[in-house]
C-alpha cells in the first residue's frame, strides 16, 4: 500500500509490505532557507485498532550525538526526538501485517543538547500494512512471507545475548523472532492438506528440517496423497537420514541423478485433484534456510499456475527424464521473452529450467536486460556468483539507481567498475564484531549456514511505480540455472502489491548490510573513525550529500516517486 501528504514545507510519502514501513520525505520546492539550521527530523508513531490510537511514540534509532547522553550501553536505542533522522528515509521493521499506523515527521532545529522541534512544519501520514494473506477475491493472489535474514543485528544481540538458537526448538522465542512467520507460513501450507480429499507434490533440495518432515507426515497420517521429490546428489545423507529419522520414507524418493543440481523448492497443493496452490521461494527446508540466511516463501493462490507447476513436477517425477524434452516443454510453455523485451502484461510468468542451451543462455540475457531497463530503480540479490553477463548490462549509465546485494564482498576491481556510473551502490553480506564501532554491540550469526547471509534469489525494478516488476524464485542467476539445473522462476509485472512487499524487504536487508559491509571494509583496509555512527552537530555534514549528485540525491528523488 502507498499513501502520500504534502504539508506546506515537507511532502511525505509511506510504502507498506507486510512488516516493513517504508518512509520517504522531503521538501516542497526548493531547499528552504531555513534548513540551514537542521538537524534533522524526529519520527512518530500511532497504531491504531479499531479505529483508536493505542500507542504513541517516537521511533527509535542507534546512532546518537556524540556528547549527548554519554554512558548509555552499546546497542541502546535512542529516540528520533532527542537524537533526529539525518537522512530522508526511514524504514519501520517494527510494523505488524494487517495494522493502521500513523507516521508523524517533525523537523529539528537548534544544537544537540536544545533542539528545537517545529511541530508547524511537520506532516503526516496514514497507512494500513498489507495482510499475510493476499485478500483480493479475483485474480492470481500471493502470500509473500520473508524471514528475518539478520541474526547478526542489534536487535537480536540486544533481546538474546550471549545465545545460540537451539534449531530443534521451532517455537522458541529465538527462533520465531529468526522466522519472522516463514517457518509458520510453510507449515501451515502443509497442514492445510489434512484430509483424503487433498494431495501434495513436492520437489525439494535441501530436505533436512525434522519438524517440516513432520508436518508432511501429519499430512500424511490424515489421509492426504503426499510425494515428496528429493535431492540425491550433493544432500542425499543429509534428506535421507532426517527422511529415516522422522520416519516418511513411505512418502518419499529420490529425484533422478543427473547433470546439473535438483534445485527446486516448491509444494503444489490439489484439492479434489485440481491444483490450487504452490509453495515457491528461495527457501530450502532446512534450518539455516528457514531462520538463517535471508530467504522468502512465495505462495501463488492461483489454478492456471498450479498446474503448470504440477505439469512440470510430472515431468521432473519421470525416471529416467527425459531432459532435451523437458527443455523443450518448458521453453514451449513459456517462450523466454526476446532480448530487450518486456515481460508480458497479461499474466505471471512461469521460466522453469533446464531450458536454454549452455553457449548461449538467452533467459540470463534477458535477466540483464531487465537489470538495464530499470528506469528509476533497480534492485538484485546474488546468494553465489556474479555473472559477466550482468556486468556488461550495468557497464552503461543509467538514470536509475540501482542495489546490488551480494552475500560476500566482490573483488575490488569489480566493484569500483560497477560504481562508475555514480549511480549504483554495493552492499555484501557483514556483521559488526565487538569494538567495531563505539555505540554498537557485537554481533553473531545463528552457525547455521555455509552461505551466511544472503540467499535471496529476486530481481524488483522500478517498483515504488505504477508498472513494477518483480522476478522471484529458486534461480542463481546463473549460466547453470537455465540450462542444468531444475529451476523455477516467477516474473510478476504491474502487481503494487507484491512490488512493495518485495521492495521493503529488500531494502531492509540492503540497508542492514551496507552498513556494515563499509565498516568492515574500512576495519580491514586498516583504517577507522572515531566519529562513526554518530550523528552529525555540523549541518552541512549530513544534509548537503542529499543535494549533490550521486546516490543519496537520486534515492531522496525515487523513493518520493518522482
Amino acid at each position: 500500500m502507498r499513501a502520500h501528504t504534502q504539508g506546506s514545507k515537507l511532502e511525505l510519502r509511506a510504502v507498506s509490505g507486510t512488516h516493513v514501513v517504508t518512509l520517504a520525505w522531503d521538501f516542497v520546492g526548493p531547499r528552504p532557507a531555513k534548513s540551514r539550521n537542521l538537524l534533522g527530523f524526529m519520527v512518530e508513531r500511532s497504531e491504531f485498532k479499531n479505529g483508536q490510537v493505542i500507542e504513541n511514540y517516537a521511533l527509535r534509532g542507534i546512532k546518537r550525538f556524540r556528547f549527548k547522553d554519554e554512558g548509555l550501553p552499546p546497542g541502546t536505542p535512542v529516540p528520533t526526538s532527542e537524537h533526529p533522522v539525518q537522512t530522508f528515509q526511514w524504514g519501520d521493521y517494527t510494523a505488524k501485517p494487517q495494522t493502521k499506523y500513523r507516521y508523524r515527521l517533525t523537523p529539528i532545529f537548534g544544537a544537540p543538547k536544545n533542539l528545537v522541534r517545529d511541530s508547524t512544519l511537520a506532516v503526516e501520514v496514514e497507512i494500513v500494512t498489507e495482510a499475510e494473506r493476499d485478500p483480493r477475491s479475483t485474480g492470481v493472489r500471493h502470500d509473500i512471507f520473508f524471514n528475518r535474514g539478520a541474526a547478526g543485528s542489534q536487535a537480536y544481540a540486544r533481546r538474546f545475548p550471549g545465545t545460540r538458537p537451539d534449531e530443534a526448538q521451532p517455537l522458541s522465542e529465538q527462533m520465531a523472532w529468526l522466522s519472522r512467520g516463514l517457518f509458520e507460513a510453510l507449515t501451515g501450507f502443509i497442514k492445510r492438506a489434512n484430509g483424503p480429499q487433498f494431495k501434495l507434490r513436492a520437489m525439494l533440495y535441501e530436505f533436512q528440517y525434522a519438524p517440516v518432515g513432520e508436518a508432511f507426515k501429519a499430512a500424511h497420517l490424515a489421509g492426504t496423497d503426499v510425494d515428496i521429490r528429493y535431492e540425491a546428489q550433493s544432500y542425499k545423507d543429509h534428506n535421507e537420514t532426517m527422511i529415516a529419522d522422522v520416519g516418511i520414507g513411505a512418502i518419499c524418493r529420490p529425484q533422478a541423478v543427473r547433470h546439473g543440481i535438483r534445485h527446486n523448492k516448491f509444494i503444489i497443493l490439489l484439492e479434489n485433484d485440481i491444483p490450487v496452490e504452490v509453495w515457491t521461494g528461495s527457501t530450502n527446508i532446512s534450518a539455516g534456510g528457514i531462520f538463517g540466511h535471508s530467504n522468502v516463501g512465495h505462495i501463488v493462490r492461483d489454478p492456471t499456475i498450479a498446474r503448470r507447476y504440477l505439469d512440470y513436477w510430472d515431468e521432473l517425477a519421470a525416471d529416467p527424464v527425459d531432459v532435451a524434452g523437458l527443455k523443450k516443454t518448458n521453453r514451449e510453455l513459456e517462450p523466454t521473452p526476446a532480448a530487450g523485451a518486456p515481460p508480458p502484461d497479461d499474466r505471471v510468468m512461469t521460466l522453469f529450467s533446464p531450458r536454454d542451451v549452455a553457449t548461449k543462455v538467452p533467459t540470463l540475457h534477458w535477466y540483464g536486460d531487465l537489470m538495464g531497463s530499470a528506469k528509476r530503480l533497480m534492485g538484485m540479490t546474488f546468494a553465489f556468483n556474479f555473472d559477466d553477463i550482468f556486468i556488461q548490462a550495468l557497464a552503461g549509465n543509467s538514470e536509475a539507481i540501482r542495489y546490488l546485494l551480494f552475500d560476500k564482498k566482490l573483488p575490488q576491481t569489480v566493484e569500483m567498475s560497477l560504481r562508475q556510473d555514480g549511480h549504483t551502490v554495493i552492499a555484501a553480506g557483514a556483521k559488526l564484531k565487538a569494538g567495531d564501532m563505539e555505540l554498537f554491540l557485537g554481533e553473531e550469526l545463528t552457525g547455521f549456514n555455509k552461505n551466511l547471509y544472503i540467499h535471496d534469489k529476486f530481481i524488483i525494478i522500478d517498483v515504488l511505480g505504477p508498472d513494477p516488476i518483480v522476478v522471484t524464485g529458486t534461480a542463481n542467476f546463473s549460466k547453470p540455472s537455465q540450462a542444468a539445473n531444475d529451476e523455477n522462476m516467477l516474473v510478476i509485472r504491474g502487481d503494487t502489491r507484491v512490488g512493495d512487499i518485495y521492495f521493503g524487504e529488500f531494502m531492509r536487508v540492503f540497508d542492514h548490510l551496507y552498513a556494515r559491509y563499509i565498516v568492515r571494509k574500512i576495519k580491514d583496509e586498516g583504517g577507522g573513525d572515531p566519529n562513526a555512527g554518530f550523528l552529525k552537530e555540523k549541518v552541512s555534514d549530513w544534509l548537503d550529500p542529499h543535494f549533490k549528485a550521486g546516490p543519496k540525491s537520486l534515492r531522496r528523488e525515487v523513493f518520493m516517486g518522482r
